[in-house]
């Protein structure tokens, strides 16, 4: 624009489209080789609602054959929430407690190549001695977290549990109902 009241122009060119892919126009960019672009979409395993919910029941009912209630939380692998189910009489926290050692048990078991949030402590992969891990919210380092994995080790998620009095007693009845769902973990 020039001074009051005037009006711009604007020019408009036509060009030639590129006809080169992007890949290869990135690889001049860079310098580097041009690379294959992988798929626009990826798919994700991971349990139905159905099976999750079963997992977490059969957490919740074997939990209390033993004379413990228990929450159960199922994660899965983008670690959130995919199941909860509460026994009548489990403390407030164990909703909580039962989501980080599912949240724990799928991100760190899936990273380290552990089952059970016990395995992860027993391996020292806690994380510093300061405990900087565990200031992490959805993080837990106490035993009641399983992972889930398929038959050819392929990760779905994690399981959680927590009610019992203490982190084993949680993590047994986790592994026990894994052991009784993973013939559905199709």
């Amino acid at each position: 624009m020039t001074g009051s009241g005037s009006q711009a122009s604007i020019t408009v060119t036509s060009r030639p489209v590129c006809t080169e892919s992007s890949t290869t126009v990135a690889g001049q960019l860079t310098g580097g080789p041009a690379r294959a672009v992988g798929p626009s979409v990826i798919t994700t395993q991971k349990l139905s609602w159905e099976v999750a919910d079963q997992l977490a029941a059969a957490a919740v009912r074997i939990c209390a054959a033993r004379g413990w209630s228990v929450t159960a939380a199922v994660v899965d692998p983008s670690g959130h929430e995919q199941a909860i189910i509460k026994g009548d009489t489990v403390p407030l926290q164990s909703l909580s407690v039962s989501y980080r050692k599912a949240y724990t048990a799928y991100a760190y078991g899936m990273t380290f190549d552990k089952d059970t949030t016990s395995a992860l402590i027993a391996a020292k992969v806690t994380g510093p001695a300061n405990g900087a891990l565990n200031t992490i919210p959805q993080v837990l380092f106490v035993p009641g977290g399983v992972l889930l994995r398929r038959a050819d080790r392929s990760v779905l998620g994690g399981l959680g549990v927590s009610g019992a009095p203490g982190g084993d007693l949680d993590e047994a009845c986790a592994v026990a109902a894994v052991k009784e769902v993973l013939p559905r973990f199709q």
